[in-house]
């Protein structure tokens, strides 16, 4: 089986385990807020179920993405991925509209706050398990080139955030007797994970438009052309879009004019061959042309 396929198969597989983990947090949160009867723990426990359905969503992003180009997607269908973290962001402002609501209640009617003790406990256990597994998704994201398994690990990592401070909010509402402590917290959870969706969406966003490679991996491109592209003159006009796993990259070659269509297919065969190798997930479109076609070299042209 081909790399790509692999590494498609296992991004699936962790992506349908990350439902079942999500399952069980909102569980364990759950049961933490019905013990209790604490807003905060109800605030975390929302924003759980919230990771239920945004987990789901990434399982059938990671799944469609997978998808070999077709006549209708000759490009494929890695654009998915990013779909899947808009999907989250707005999932997330929900949560968060849901989460004032029950604060605000909480505000005008009061809170008497039950079996605290063992309500904190279970939402400690929840956090450590969420922690994990957020860990996990970001590593293992960033290392399969997966932005929807990179953005779910990065929310459960905020949720992990969220949770030590409805923890220890939750301890100095107990200690103080101040219970006025709890909705206000969960008021405070709320602003926060609405500002967590604002960034995971516009930062969604920005690559569903077609957004270009870091830096560092414009320069390590550049490096590789003025690296491996002898016999040829020139590089320019150098574009980059990142779609999902995929990195679709494109730029004018300069050749002498004397030179054969053979030649120049040698080097171009060369050029795509060591991007695409050392750049997992990149496919490279070159346009030959002749000595006359070179751009000045304060235009950003790579010498070669």
């Amino acid at each position: 089986m081909p790399r790509p396929e692999i590494e498609a198969s296992r991004i699936a597989k962790l992506a349908a385990i990350n439902i079942a983990v999500a399952f069980a947090v909102v569980a364990i949160k759950y049961a933490a807020y019905y013990v209790s009867g604490s807003v905060a723990l109800f605030s975390d426990a929302v924003e759980s179920i919230v990771n239920v359905m945004t987990a789901v969503a990434a399982f059938a992003a990671v799944r469609i993405s997978a998808k070999p180009a077709d006549d209708d997607h000759p490009f494929g269908h890695h654009k998915a991925e990013f779909l899947a973290a808009m999907f989250e962001g707005a999932m997330i402002a929900v949560a968060a509209v849901l989460i004032l609501i029950k604060a605000h209640d909480a505000f005008v009617s009061g809170v008497t706050l039950e079996q605290s003790t063992l309500g904190i406990g279970l939402n400690i256990v929840a956090t450590i398990v969420n922690g994990t597994w957020a860990w996990l998704l970001i590593q293992r994201g960033r290392l399969w080139r997966s932005p929807a398994l990179v953005a779910d690990g990065q929310h459960l990592f905020t949720d992990v955030i969220t949770s030590v401070g409805v923890v220890i909010g939750l301890i100095l509402a107990v200690i103080t007797g101040w219970h006025v402590l709890d909705p206000l917290i969960a008021a405070l959870v709320a602003l926060n994970i609405l500002w967590m969706g604002y960034r995971i969406a516009t930062q969604s966003m920005s690559r569903l438009l077609d957004q270009a490679a870091s830096p560092e991996i414009a320069a390590q491109i550049c490096e590789i052309i003025a690296g491996n592209g002898h016999g040829a003159l020139q590089a320019h006009d150098i574009r980059t879009r990142q779609a999902g796993r995929a990195l679709f990259i494109e730029f004018h070659l300069v050749v002498p004019g004397t030179m054969s269509v053979e030649e120049a297919h040698e080097i171009c065969d060369r050029l795509e061959h060591s991007i695409e190798n050392a750049i997992k997930g990149s496919q490279v479109v070159i346009h030959v042309e002749p000595e006359h076609k070179a751009k000045p070299d304060d235009s950003g042209a790579v010498p070669i």
